[in-house]
């Protein structure tokens, strides 16, 4: 799937100047392209996060005064972003998990939705 790119889906957030530096932003962008190009990211940039669902991680953007760290799941036909929030603490917090696997059932229920409809 080299040179083609899927679409990026924005459930949720947005990578602007500020609360990011430019530099954070340019960042931000480049690893998205990279999984938009079907490039499969690991430490540092990316961690696989199974606890949110299959095919989820998070891209990890080191800034001048926090880290931010982008939710995302990559579907064969486009990339998920699913969160995007500064890094406060070592685990991911209960409530962003909450928030992804909430906005992932409701992708996918309508998802299936407009499958169904579009079949008959």
């Amino acid at each position: 799937m080299k040179g083609a790119r899927k679409p990026l889906v924005w459930l949720h957030g947005e990578i602007k100047t500020p609360p990011f530096s430019a530099e954070a932003r340019v960042e931000a962008g480049t690893l998205l392209r990279f999984l938009q190009e079907g490039e499969n990211l690991g430490m540092p940039q990316a961690e696989s996060v199974p606890i949110v669902g299959p095919r989820c991680g998070a891209l990890r953007v080191r800034d001048k005064g926090r880290n931010w760290r982008i939710m995302f799941r990559v579907d064969a036909d486009a990339v998920l972003v699913l969160e995007v929030y500064p890094k406060k603490t070592r685990n991911i917090p209960d409530e962003v998990l909450d928030r992804c696997q909430s906005r992932l059932r409701q992708y996918d229920e309508a998802v299936r939705a407009a499958a169904k409809k579009q079949k008959g």
